[in-house]
Order: C-alpha cells, then sequence, then structure tokens
C-alpha cells in the first residue's frame, strides 16, 4: 500500500511517501517560505526521485488541523486537487495526533502543544498502548494554564512536542508537578511521514473520502472573523 502524506498545519511544510511499513521518501522544510510557494515543488522532488507512478498511490492524507488557517487551507487544497485529479481517496490526519505519532512506543503521557496565541494551545492528550495511540482527551483549543491543571491531576510523567514548547516551556516548568520531557529537535514538529503513517492505518479502517468531502479542522474562529463579529457587535449597541 502507498500513501502520500502532507503538512502544512504550522511552520513546517512536509510532504512524505510511505509504502506499507517503510517510509519510502520525506521532505520537509521549516524555513521562511509560504507554503504555497514550497508544498507542491516538494511533492514534484519527490515524485521525480522516487520515479513514482501517480496511479499506484492508494490514497493521500494530510494534516487536517488545527494548526495556521492559512496552511491548513493550503494543505487541504492541495490534497483536494490532487485526489481530484488522480482519483484517489483522501485521508484526514488530525494534527495532533500525528505529531504523537512521533513520539511512537513512549511509555509516558504525551502531550502535543501548538501554539494558538492568546495565551492558548491547540492540544490533546495520548498514550500508546500495545503499539496503538490512545486518544486519552480530544483536540481543543485551551489555555496553557489549565492545560498544566489537568495533567498535574492525572499524575503522570509526560512528554510535550509541538511548536509551543518554545513559546510555554519556561511557563510549564514554573507549574508542572509531574516528571517532564520535551521531545528532541527531530521529533518536535509536524512530519509528513507521520501522517502518512498515520493515514494508511485510517485508510485501512474504512476512514477515506473523496476530495470533496474533506476539510479543515479549525476548532476555533480566525482572528479575523473573530474581529468582525465584535466590530458587528458593537455596531448593534452604535
Amino acid at each position: 500500500m502507498k500513501i502520500l502524506g502532507f503538512d502544512s498545519s504550522g511552520m513546517v511544510a512536509s510532504v512524505a511517501l510511505v509504502e506499507d511499513d517503510l517510509l519510502v521518501a520525506e521532505y520537509s522544510v521549516n524555513y521562511k517560505k509560504t507554503h504555497s510557494q514550497t508544498l507542491l515543488p516538494m511533492f514534484d522532488t519527490i515524485v521525480k526521485m522516487t520515479e513514482l507512478d501517480l496511479n499506484e498511490i492508494d490514497a493521500i492524507a494530510v494534516a487536517a488541523g488545527p494548526g495556521s488557517f492559512t496552511g491548513l487551507r493550503i494543505g487541504v487544497s492541495t490534497v483536494k486537487g490532487l485526489g481530484l485529479a488522480i482519483d484517489k481517496p483522501v485521508v484526514a490526519v488530525p494534527t495532533c495526533h500525528a505529531l504523537a505519532y512521533n513520539l511512537w512506543g513512549s511509555d509516558r503521557l504525551i502531550c502535543p502543544i501548538l501554539d494558538a496565541r492568546r495565551n492558548q494551545v491547540y492540544t490533546a492528550l495520548y498514550e500508546f498502548k500495545n503499539g496503538s495511540l490512545v486518544t486519552l482527551k480530544e483536540q481543543d483549543a485551551m489555555d496553557i494554564n489549565d492545560l498544566v491543571d489537568i495533567i498535574n491531576e492525572m499524575g503522570r510523567s509526560v512528554i510535550f512536542t509541538g511548536d509551543g514548547i518554545p513559546v510555554f516551556r519556561e511557563r510549564i516548568n514554573e507549574t508542572i508537578k509531574v516528571d517532564t520531557m520535551f521531545a528532541p529537535a527531530h521529533l518536535n514538529r509536524q512530519r509528513a511521514g507521520a501522517v502518512a503513517s498515520l493515514g494508511k492505518i485510517y485508510f485501512e479502517e474504512g476512514k477515506g473520502e473523496t476530495s470533496d468531502d474533506i476539510k479543515p479542522i479549525y476548532l476555533r474562529k480566525s482572528q479575523a472573523e473573530r474581529e468582525r463579529e465584535e466590530k458587528d457587535g458593537r455596531r448593534q449597541f452604535d
């Protein structure tokens, strides 16, 4: 089985090809370029380097959110167009699921944190049981202090991953009461290899969709939408 994976949910742009249990290729960039400039050229490079026949692809997986609103739109739109062009199903992989899957086999509580601004993070809680990723707390947007309180109440050793680490690491260290680790550089950001690997599992479970059906997972409204609603609310009282 061959699965293409795409992740543009954060600063990282990443494309990967997984065949059965082998990561054939992965191209990731975490630098100052927009995903609209990088994602398709990265995909094209992988296709050429691996001599990939797109007709052999079984499905296309994408990190569907939460994350950057612009990044999610670019990633999902790219996969929609590609799925339509080659007539293949697509698989929506929650961003936090894929981040946690980077830490496969950990015996700790796994906590992805993505910086959502305003002292909030996109987060979830996971553990591995018998090699399978188990969701203990579904993806949500919440205050970092509330998240730490939940982890403290659970009383389990924890490992954090995600781009929220440099933003909230000091705060976490000041308030966390359990044994804590932070994932190293090669495991603490989005990777399309994890998206494709989870996508393969989900596809085998019958979770594939058509290109028309897949949608980003935002969890909350964009800043522009919130500001517009605030302006509309003020106008009602003018």
